[in-house]
């Protein structure tokens, strides 16, 4: 049976990041998934990596990467062990939630942090083209404050692709399929008036249409990214090979 792992990062329950991805996670049920859940706030799941998670000598330097690499070979934290059994055992991720200070809040930044366990989920030699969880796709649904006019390439509030690419390439970092991220615009809670009921509408139809793009998961596009082979041996872009997105790109 297929799997389906749904990472939510939003505090409340009853948000529309919270619906959302529980419309994800019946749509996947509905294709005969089995349905994996880490729904980080109500988890109380403890986003700061620390010496305190892991038996650690006192006066000795914590480092963060020998802690994770010595906790793989021996035991990780339960809470930890857990999240990496569980992208394990996914085929699908997708991760629900909203965007802060133009990035994902720090309960997914923590997330990342120490459940992509070094030693347990990738190691110096097996990233990004050789990562661990190569094979298996991931999904970005984001919801922004701003509008679509606004986090466009051009807006204000900046591109809301460049500014989910550092989290796109932590998951490409361990091997995943990463698409190209669904944006809802324009969520928060100020409208009124018309403008409330516009937004209620649209949010309706998102949810109601997360069937229809879950059935279609296999077809959505995916981010380009570098292969391996694009880069020399100092582990810079070849001069030979195209760049494919503003943060790794020829000189001027």
């Amino acid at each position: 049976m297929p799997t389906t792992l749904i990472v939510l990062a939003h505090p409340e329950p009853q948000s529309f990041n919270a619906q959302w991805a529980q419309a994800s996670a019946d749509a996947s049920a509905a294709q005969g998934h089995e349905v994996l859940w880490s729904d980080l706030y109500a988890m109380g799941f403890d986003p700061a990596e620390r010496a305190q998670h892991y038996d650690h000598p006192d006066g000795l330097a914590f480092d963060p990467l020998k802690a994770q690499q010595n906790a793989a070979a021996t035991a990780l934290p339960a809470d930890i062990a857990a999240e990496v059994d569980k992208l394990r055992r996914a085929d699908r991720i997708i991760l629900h939630f909203p965007m802060w200070w133009f990035a994902p809040p720090a309960m997914l930044k923590g997330w990342c942090d120490r459940a992509l366990t070094h030693g347990a989920l990738h190691t110096t030699v097996e990233r990004f083209d050789t990562g661990q969880l190569r094979g298996k796709k991931a999904l970005i649904c984001v919801t922004t404050g701003s509008s679509a006019d606004e986090s466009a390439h051009n807006g204000k509030e900046g591109d809301v692709g460049l500014l989910l690419w550092p989290l796109a390439y932590t998951l490409r970092y361990v091997g995943l399929t990463v698409l190209q991220p669904v944006c809802i615009h324009g969520v928060h809670g100020y409208h009124r008036g018309d403008r409330a009921t516009a937004l209620a509408d649209r949010l309706g139809q998102a949810l109601a249409g997360q069937t229809e793009l879950i059935a279609g998961f296999d077809t959505l596009p995916e981010i380009a990214f570098n292969a391996d082979a694009d880069f020399d041996r100092q582990g810079r872009l070849r001069a030979d090979r195209p760049s494919v997105t503003p943060f790794i790109r020829h000189n001027p």
